[in-house]
């Protein structure tokens, strides 16, 4: 049974805003990156899924339960972040942990205080006195505390310093490590590299690219830097699969595409100071589709 099932899902606001209709599986134990710049689709997806909105047409299901029908008993087996926290000033983070093991019952408090010391979350503070990114911690605390699952998370780092960031990366590992299943939110590509089994591209609402992270990565080109010790024989412009060529005296810089047999025979002859082939990045797999697709402006300007 798969963690997350939806079928057709869309929610439409209007002629062609929103979440078009959206098939995808996201199987137990998986981090599954769902990536897109601020507008494109990502916290209506989420919201959809959660029962919050209601859809405009198909289905979702969460661990084989219907979103919309069944969403008491989905709400128990799912740990949610919201794009933007909004919390009681007049509590404190310890109080709320307190309260919200009450209501789900069963819950191991001795976890719930582990994720709030790694996170370095001070729960005797009030909430009204906490900085963005302390507020962010107690929302990340409230969603895993409860070890859920399935964790969906929008924007989970949002604020953060870099020390809590990888400490929340470090959270996601452990949930996967012990079966539970990730479907992350967010436009902060690197970090999505660092942690997802698969990735997913949303554009204007529509979900154009889902595979594995590695696969993705194995099917972009790389950047190549050549610095000959004498004048080159070879011509690496020519070569089938290189693209992009800069030569500046004995530097040479290209895109690669393919395995790396051809370019290594055509430099076995020749002496080099230097040689570099650097795999493509998230990010730049990201910007190439969303060029490929016509992004511009505004959308693209969002991408981080």
């Amino acid at each position: 049974m798969n963690a997350l099932d939806i079928r057709g899902l869309s929610k439409l606001y209007g002629r062609d805003r929103g979440l078009h209709p959206l098939e995808l599986e996201v199987p137990p134990g998986e981090i599954y990156g769902f990536l897109g710049p601020n507008g494109a689709g990502k916290t209506t997806t989420l919201r959809t899924l959660l029962g919050f909105l209601r859809p405009t047409s198909g289905e979702a299901r969460i661990f084989g339960r219907d979103v919309w029908r069944d969403r008491v008993e989905v709400h128990r087996r799912v740990g949610y972040l919201p794009g933007e926290v909004h919390l009681g000033r007049d509590l404190t983070a310890g109080e709320l942990m307190d309260r919200s093991a009450r209501l789900r019952g069963g819950i191991d408090l001795a976890y719930a205080r582990e994720v709030a010391g790694r996170l370095d979350l001070e729960p005797h503070r009030r909430l009204g006195t906490l900085s963005k990114g302390n507020r962010q911690k107690v929302g990340l605390l409230l969603a895993l505390m409860h070890r859920p699952d399935l964790l969906l998370l929008d924007e989970p780092t949002d604020g953060l310093d870099p020390l809590a960031q990888e400490t929340v990366l470090d959270l996601l590992r452990e949930a996967r490590a012990e079966g539970r299943t990730v479907f992350l939110s967010s436009h902060v590509l690197s970090e999505v590299e660092r942690v997802a089994d698969r990735v997913g591209l949303i554009r204007q609402g529509r979900l154009v690219r889902s595979e594995r992270l590695a696969d993705l990565k194995a099917s972009l080109p790389q950047r190549v830097h050549v610095r000959f010790a004498r004048p080159p024989r070879v011509n690496l412009t020519a070569l089938p699969g290189m693209s992009e060529a800069v030569t500046d005296g004995l530097d040479f810089r290209g895109t690669w595409r393919g395995t790396p047999d051809g370019l290594v025979r055509a430099l076995a002859a020749e002496s080099l100071a230097a040689l570099s082939v650097q795999d493509a990045t998230l990010e730049e797999a990201f910007l190439g589709e969303y060029h490929r697709n016509g992004v511009r402006g505004q959308e693209e300007a969002h991408v981080a």
